[in-house]
């Protein structure tokens, strides 16, 4: 009986300060999430130039990785 009363007392500080930091992290994921939205929706023309200038380097990449595929 003492055993099964010391069970269920073991959440306590321990499991609120668990569920408070779950908590914290969700909000502030929510929060950068919004803020990354915000950002893009702020800086669109930006990131298309961004977008436009990587196009080349991704395809020399591309390039480069499979011509060493095809030199195996």
């Amino acid at each position: 009986m003492a055993e099964e009363v010391k069970k269920e007392g073991t959440g306590g500080f321990a499991a609120d300060k668990k569920i408070l930091a779950t908590i914290l992290k969700v909000v502030l994921g929510l929060v950068f999430l919004v803020l990354g939205a915000m950002a893009i929706l702020t800086w669109w023309g930006s990131l298309l130039v961004i977008i436009k200038g990587s196009i080349g380097l991704f395809l020399i990449l591309a390039g480069v990785i499979t011509l060493a595929i095809a030199k195996e």
